[in-house]
């Protein structure tokens, strides 16, 4: 790989950061415009309420999941909730967790917040290795509660009774308000969270998050992996001490770790020509380094188009049933 392929490389992911997290931001404020005009007693809404808000409520997308599994139905009242999680889900069956390193916007900030504190004390710290295993674990326990509570411990009359109730159909609403309405305790959190980001790579991803955890599992049998040439490597290391995650890429075939989010960070550093490559395994030339990329935004656009085509991507929700359901949500937040 050239110098201008890896530049080029870089400057893709950035910019399809972005994008989605600007995206993602007009969404946001797309869906406060409509609940505003419920909240003033309007008659309509002058936009319609975006289902891609829906991409903020994987929780509840797990407990639907377990509805369609065992019903063969999905649940229509957030019905986008659940074929946003089951594409990014199969992104990272294929092609690593990508979703964490391309598209998810609170990864892109995360990485804006680290590159800030290197910029500011000039350089990022690396936990003890004792003290860095003992936290990675923390996400994956978190994944096992949620996976205990709602794909083992809850019954079939629990799954419909949640999806059928008001207090999941106003949940896209209480997330805006997470937002809008932080509480001192979360703003407290959240200023916590960004000051160890600011010095330690990744920190909400590569301790707490239970669904770059789940991703990350799921991408283990990834046929896309990073694999190293092993003729070629000079053992410069420059792959591993660019990688966030800390991965020892230098050292590996192929890296088949769950902590690899698919970024190609390592790929861009390192200075040899076709020494570091994401590819599949049945695959043995370099592929062009606009290859990954568009896999990635093909099997999310394919995930979404899918959901649209089939019908199942917009609430069964109406303008009255918000209007209905918003006054309730301070009763339905406790």
């Amino acid at each position: 790989m050239t110098l201008r392929s890896t530049k080029s490389l870089s400057t893709m992911r950035v910019i399809i950061q972005w994008c989605f997290l600007f995206w993602v931001v007009g969404i946001g404020i797309r869906f406060g415009i409509f609940v505003n005009a419920v909240e003033r007693g309007a008659s309509t809404s002058f936009v319609s309420r975006p289902p891609g808000v829906e991409g903020f409520l994987p929780i509840g997308a797990l407990t639907s999941l377990k509805y369609w599994l065992v019903s063969g139905e999905i649940h229509p009242v957030h019905p986008a909730a659940l074929i946003i999680f089951m594409t990014v889900l199969f992104m990272s069956l294929f092609a690593k967790k990508s979703f964490c390193s391309w598209f998810c916007p609170v990864g892109t900030l995360s990485e804006g917040v680290f590159k800030l504190g290197r910029k500011l004390v000039g350089k990022n710290y690396r936990m003890w290795r004792w003290l860095d295993y003992g936290l990675r674990s923390i996400k994956y326990l978190l994944l096992l509660m949620f996976v205990k509570f709602i794909l083992v411990d809850m019954s079939v009359a629990a799954l419909g009774g949640f999806l059928d109730a008001p207090y999941w159909a106003v949940s896209d609403v209480k997330m805006l308000r997470f937002f809008t309405h932080m509480s001192v305790t979360t703003m407290v959190v959240l200023a916590i969270l960004t000051a160890l980001s600011l010095f330690y790579k990744m920190f909400w991803c590569r301790y707490l998050c239970p669904y770059g955890a789940l991703l990350g599992v799921a991408s283990i049998i990834s046929p896309f992996k990073i694999r190293r040439d092993l003729a070629g490597c000079t053992g410069c290391k420059r792959c591993s001490a660019a990688c966030p995650s800390g991965l020892g890429v230098h050292s590996s075939t192929a890296v088949s770790s769950p902590e690899c989010t698919g970024c190609l960070t390592c790929v861009s550093h390192c200075p040899e020509r076709n020494v570091l490559a994401m590819q599949p395994v049945f695959w043995k030339r370099p592929l062009p380094v606009w290859v990954f990329p568009t896999v990635i935004l093909s099997i999310f656009m394919a995930g979404i188009g899918a959901g649209i085509v089939s019908g199942h991507w917009q609430s069964s929700l109406n303008f009255a049933d918000y209007q209905r359901l918003i006054p309730l949500v301070p009763y339905l937040s406790h």
